[in-house]
């Protein structure tokens, strides 16, 4: 049995640029950070006493005889990718929803990767996990997904990460004073709209803007910079949310499909109760708010806001980790 635990992200500036259909033109870039919620891959070699060869868990359950059979995109294309054929149980759990703002989709392919390559006993580097989810979402799959998520939740920790037009990209760890760090982590609030939505749907739409949104991703991606600078400053660190209140104008520009009345209506409540700025966590439609609030305000906005689920969170170090290895079992 092999368990990999791969924790989601949040994705402050930059979003849009780590497109292909950008980054292979202009260059990219985006200041993330992964969090202390996560998406657990736990895969085993399933014993050949069914009727069935392999079993295959996620919101739904699939019992199939050969990996072709799969319905699971990112199940079927990992083990076709990394040419497993052996009966396999494959098991996923998350502590946030699908489909919400937090990368989901990539975490849950890292983890699905780390998992496998664990079960036939290597360990490859969190460069190569990045590397290979981002082929199979881009090169195998073609979805329509940038290529922060990937690179993020394989390596955790807070980063500014450039994406160059020969698909290369480097990561610059953001190494602030301990003091810092607890304040930027103590102003920031999550909030769950309750709706859920297809990310690939709605960045389809931004990636056919492309070219109509060039002035706008432009101001997106020096927004990265100084976003940088305000953390690293010596500032008010408010100056951060404020940025991300310009940055939320800007994302919603680039579609109709960004933003909605009852988003709108939430950011605006928020802003009412205290909040610097904020915005919708990845593509946008749904799922799940940032807010930036100096910590005595927040009481405020969790009042004004309280039929939403407010989500605590801690920003983590780690990226994806096997933290269960038994690679060999009844058939090992």
């Amino acid at each position: 049995m092999i368990i990999s635990r791969t924790p989601f992200r949040i994705s402050f500036f930059g979003g849009g640029t780590d497109y292909p259909a950008w980054y292979h033109e202009h260059g990219g870039a985006v200041l993330a950070t992964s969090i202390n919620k996560y998406c657990y891959i736990s895969c085993r070699h399933l014993p050949p006493f069914f009727d069935y060869k392999s079993r295959i868990l996620y919101s739904k359950i699939e019992l199939v005889k050969s990996p072709d059979e799969i319905q699971h995109p990112s199940v079927r294309a990992a083990l076709q990718y990394l040419k497993i054929n052996d009966g396999i149980e494959i098991h996923h759990d998350g502590d946030l929803p699908a489909r919400t703002g937090l990368g989901s989709s990539s975490t849950f392919t890292v983890g699905l990767l780390h998992s496998l390559y664990a079960l036939r006993s290597r360990m490859v580097t969190k460069m190569q996990l990045a590397r290979d989810a981002i082929h199979i979402e881009h090169d195998v799959l073609k979805e329509s997904v940038g290529a922060q998520d990937q690179v993020i939740t394989a390596h955790g920790g807070l980063h500014r990460i450039d994406f160059s037009p020969n698909d290369d990209f480097s990561l610059s760890p953001i190494v602030l004073r301990r003091d810092r760090l607890v304040s930027f982590q103590n102003h920031c609030m999550l909030v769950f709209t309750g709706f859920t939505r297809t990310a690939s749907e709605i960045a389809a739409e931004q990636i056919r803007r492309t070219g109509e949104n060039k002035s706008a991703l432009q101001e997106m991606y020096k927004m990265v910079s100084t976003a940088t600078d305000i953390l690293k400053g010596d500032g008010d660190i408010g100056d951060f949310g404020r940025l991300l209140h310009e940055n939320w104008l800007l994302k919603r520009s680039l579609s109709s499909r960004v933003s909605t009345s009852e988003i709108d209506t939430i950011y605006e409540a928020g802003r009412e109760a205290g909040a610097l700025g904020g915005k919708v966590l990845g593509a946008g439609g749904g799922g799940f708010f940032l807010f930036f609030a100096r910590p005595e305000e927040q009481a405020s906005i969790r009042a004004k806001l309280d039929k939403f689920l407010h989500v605590p969170f801690r920003f983590e170090t780690l990226g994806s980790q096997i933290i269960h290895y038994e690679p060999f079992d009844q058939q090992g």
